[in-house]
């Protein structure tokens, strides 16, 4: 059974910067990227930012370009989400995810995604 386990998330005020971290127990066979949604209360589940396990390729939402930075490190099976210039629209539960995507920027996932529990982030103005 594969688990993803993410930590880092807490209360900041905007402006401020929050570091996620995401360490899966093993390598997941049938996946190439490693990715972070968020969910806030009452609204869909939406992508913010993903990285190719195999080449680096990274993509973002629109709304976290410039902001956030998705980064790895393949030896520890660990994808990190580096968020700075927070804002109180960034206030969500954040979701770590192990996926097959068609892309190198691991767009066009297919197959099994993993989740892990989540992490809370709230962003105050």
């Amino acid at each position: 059974q594969v688990q993803l386990v993410e930590s880092g998330g807490g209360s900041v005020q905007a402006g401020g910067s929050l570091r996620l971290s995401c360490v899966a127990s093993r390598y997941i066979y049938g996946s190439n990227c490693m990715g972070w949604f968020r969910q806030a209360p009452g609204k869909e589940r939406e992508r913010v930012a993903a990285i190719s396990t195999t080449g680096g390729g990274t993509s973002y939402a629109d709304s976290v370009k410039g902001r956030f930075t998705i980064s790895q490190d393949p030896a520890k099976n660990t994808a990190y989400l580096q968020m700075n210039s927070l804002k109180p629209e960034d206030t969500a539960m954040y979701y770590c995810a192990a996926f097959y995507a068609r892309t190198q920027r691991c767009t066009g996932m297919t197959g099994s995604t993993y989740w892990g529990q989540g992490t809370q982030v709230t962003v105050s103005s």
